[in-house]
């Protein structure tokens, strides 16, 4: 997903993009990766983590892309990494990353099962496993057990 920052998405007196905007985004992009796994509709469950490494400015053109990182019956993590690029040169600035977790959902708003993760490289079995792990961390600290 390609963006770019207007006056309006910022906080008018440095330039640089709000927060809550790069968070809407971000959603925006991994539900659209979750909705594409689960073929159908998904919700929102956490934010995990949301990671600001820079500052992203009036004018810069953000790519924002998503990855469905690990599933469990109806739950999947997506991992979204953004950058900005100068539309002049094409350099690319790594400026935000983000774990969030979408629950796939059927007619009636409820969970519902999807696919299990097809693993084909070594980076997507990496993948997989950081996001299990941080699975199981999320749910301990939630005071639940994983299954």
């Amino acid at each position: 997903m390609t963006q770019i920052v207007m006056p309006g998405h910022t906080n008018g007196t440095s330039g640089v993009l709000f927060g809550g905007v790069m968070m809407q985004w971000i959603d925006v992009c991994g539900g659209v990766a979750a909705m594409r796994h689960a073929k159908g509709a998904v919700v929102t469950a956490s934010i995990d983590r949301l990671d600001f490494i820079c500052p992203v400015r009036v004018g810069d053109v953000v790519v924002l892309q998503a990855q469905v990182n690990f599933v469990h019956r109806s739950s999947m993590e997506v991992g979204c990494r953004v950058e900005t690029e100068d539309p002049g040169t094409g350099e690319r600035r790594y400026t935000t990353k983000a774990y969030l977790t979408f629950v796939a959902t059927n007619e009636h708003g409820r969970p519902r099962p999807v696919d299990d993760l097809v693993l084909e490289t070594e980076d997507d079995r990496r993948r997989h496993a950081a996001a299990e792990q941080r699975r199981v961390a999320r749910l301990t600290a939630a005071g639940k057990t994983p299954r």
